[in-house]
């Protein structure tokens, strides 16, 4: 518990305020200091056929979880080696083709001066982030990204915080320059995170799609009557029929909303009459290889239940229907920046 002499004399927002400034100051700094020893080491992580091993003990070791998280994430295969577990016999996961990444504020961590020798056997190049450029760490590596002396936001100068935010940082850093390096896209990083909201956004339509029996089609010659006296599909409930032309490709589309519309309207005489008279013409689709989070934005955006997926002949391959992604479009759905456009079309002349 804080003493109530203290509470009254400390401003809670000004001291939190310090923090983050100082931490601030700190990568501001840093971020002036990086030079050929930041290039190298990306060099030669880029260069690496094995994984990036990264190792460090205490709080370097749990930033050290987080870059590897970061860099398995956005392209660079890498794994977390426990500095203690090695030493007994977790070297065993290191390959020649590996290289290794030491975290130490320090650069004279006991534990890891033990593991730099069997590293240097069993691995590749060894490279470090460091604030001391004269450590044995330092000196040791093949290459040393040195951050140099930073002010720890906690008032004791003990507890480590500007020195892992900076490290935290770098290790970000380290992981988008290598992703930047090898034109890491946007389809690799869904492939990664397939299970996670945003992966679902950054995989195609394809992916969510309905397909096959799925799909409710028809003729657009057929009569509105005939179209709904056809023997109910097997698949999932959808409001929209896909209707296509002799050759088969997309017409236009009728859907559970207009079917409602003539009833209201007492347009008796438009059941026995083609269905292509009171369909929607020329639908606005996507192709299967648009994204999701595209997809997402359009049926928002315009307002509508189902998009129809068209092959590049413009026949309908699926249906992306607002029930099956209504979880996905109550989250933020804002279009990845710096991605190209949905790919759009019009089906027939463009009306």
């Amino acid at each position: 518990m804080i003493p109530k002499a203290a509470t009254a004399t400390l401003d809670l927002l000004q001291f939190a305020r310090t923090v983050l400034t100082t931490e601030a100051d700190a990568l501001r700094a840093v971020s002036g200091r990086l030079g050929a020893s930041f290039e190298a080491v990306i060099r030669t992580m880029a260069a690496c056929v094995g994984r990036i091993a990264v190792t460090g003990v205490g709080k370097s070791a749990d930033i050290g979880q987080k870059i590897v998280g970061t860099l398995n994430s956005t392209g660079t295969r890498s794994y977390l080696l426990d500095a203690t577990r090695a030493v007994h016999g977790d070297l065993g996961m290191v390959h020649p083709h590996d290289v290794v990444l030491v975290l130490s504020h320090s650069g004279e961590s006991e534990e890891l001066m033990r593991l730099l020798g069997p590293l240097k056997q069993l691995a590749g190049p060894v490279l470090a982030i460091t604030a001391n450029g004269n450590s044995r760490l330092a000196k040791a590596a093949d290459a040393a990204i040195v951050y140099g002396p930073v002010i720890e936001a906690c008032p004791l100068a003990l507890a480590p915080s500007t020195s892992t935010t900076v490290m935290l940082a770098l290790g970000d850093a380290i992981a988008l320059t290598l992703a930047e390096l090898k034109q890491f896209r946007a389809e690799q990083f869904a492939q990664f995170h397939p299970a996670g909201t945003l992966g679902r956004k950054l995989a195609t339509v394809e992916s969510a799609m309905r397909s096959g029996s799925d799909l409710r089609l028809a003729s657009a010659d057929a009569t509105v009557r005939a179209v709904f006296a056809m023997a109910r599909h097997g698949g999932r409930r959808t409001g929209a029929v896909m209707l296509t032309e002799a050759d088969g490709r997309l017409a236009g589309l009728f859907t559970d909303s207009d079917l409602a519309r003539l009833f209201e309207n007492r347009a008796d005489d438009a059941f026995d009459r083609p269905i292509s008279e009171v369909m929607t013409r020329n639908p606005l689709t996507l192709t299967r290889q648009a994204k999701m989070v595209d997809a997402l934005e359009l049926l928002r955006r315009r307002k509508i239940s189902e998009l129809p997926i068209v092959d590049d002949g413009g026949s309908p391959v699926g249906l992306l229907d607002i029930t099956d992604v209504i979880g996905l479009l109550e989250a933020d759905v804002e279009p990845i920046v710096g991605e190209p456009p949905p790919i759009l079309r019009f089906v027939g002349p463009t009306p």
